[in-house]
């Protein structure tokens, strides 16, 4: 029981600090960076933007629900299947725009500092307008399927999923999408950015374009450390779930979830701090 109390505590406080920190770091990139119009018109800080908006929206619906739930057992679904759906889509697309949206400011550091004038005309904030609107058209398009594949489950009286399919496509979504090719992304084109960067003095030379970046290549360590570790662990009890586990074993596992799923919150949290630091 020791460990459950602890999870309890750790998700209540370490939630409390997360969600202010959220507010906090979020909330002041989106005022400051709308306001001046130096940044407005940067498509990088604009996807940056979009990202913190995202970001904020994901932990202020998402944890607070979780903390309920943990901390004090209480079920603001109540057995209705159409708020199971709903909490479900929005775990879900938020967390895909939000790792979308720190890919495409890494690639468009890879165009404006890129040699080539054609390139360098593809980062226009006119651009960076239509592709967001795509981008969160398509992943709310493709989050579609969350609404038929999740129910209050009639065993359980909790929301989940019996469809099999989703077993197979979890790790999928969990390790690839969500975690392996934007890593993949965001890896190859900081190289990139950063090539292009060392074959020109006037770049290195900028200090504007060096902050960008290396709020960039933080991103990426951020996606790593607390996306990565959460995809691991729901493929391991996806893996095992049809494995007979002793008492001991199950709140132990339960433990390390707490703090896998609470790291998973540092990713949409620390990347707006980081954002906020060099300008603010």
């Amino acid at each position: 029981m020791t460990l459950l109390y602890d999870a309890q505590l750790l998700t209540l406080y370490v939630g409390i600090c997360l969600f202010i920190a959220c507010v906090i770091g979020n909330g002041i990139n989106i005022l400051v960076f709308s306001k001046l119009h130096m940044y407005r018109t940067n498509p990088c800080i604009f996807y940056f933007i979009m990202g913190s908006i995202d970001n904020m929206f994901y932990v202020c619906f998402n944890l607070p629900i979780r903390v309920l739930s943990d901390c004090y057992r209480t079920d603001i679904f109540r057995g209705s299947d159409v708020w199971c759906k709903i909490r479900q889509f929005f775990l879900f697309v938020p967390a895909l725009i939000s790792v979308t949206f720190s890919c495409l400011a890494i690639i468009d550091q890879f165009l404006v500092t890129s040699k080539s004038a054609y390139l360098r005309s593809r980062s226009r904030i006119e651009w960076a307008h239509r592709i967001s609107l795509v981008v969160i058209v398509f992943w709310c398009l493709y989050g579609v399927h969350v609404f038929f594949l999740y129910r209050i489950l009639p065993t359980t009286k909790t929301c989940g999923s019996d469809n099999p399919a989703l077993a197979i496509y979890s790790p999928i979504y969990l390790l690839g999408i969500i975690c392996g090719i934007p890593v993949g992304i965001m890896t190859l084109f900081g190289l990139l950015t950063y090539r292009n960067i060392q074959r020109t003095v006037r770049l290195a030379e900028l200090r504007f374009d060096r902050q960008l970046i290396r709020m960039t290549s933080i991103h990426v360590v951020l996606v790593t450390v607390s996306l990565i570790p959460y995809g691991i662990n729901r493929a391991y009890t996806l893996i095992t779930a049809g494995v007979v586990k002793d008492s001991d074993r199950l709140m132990k596992e339960s433990f390390a979830t707490t703090m896998v799923t609470l790291g998973t919150y540092l990713y949409y949290v620390v990347s707006g701090l980081v954002l906020l630091s060099p300008y603010v």
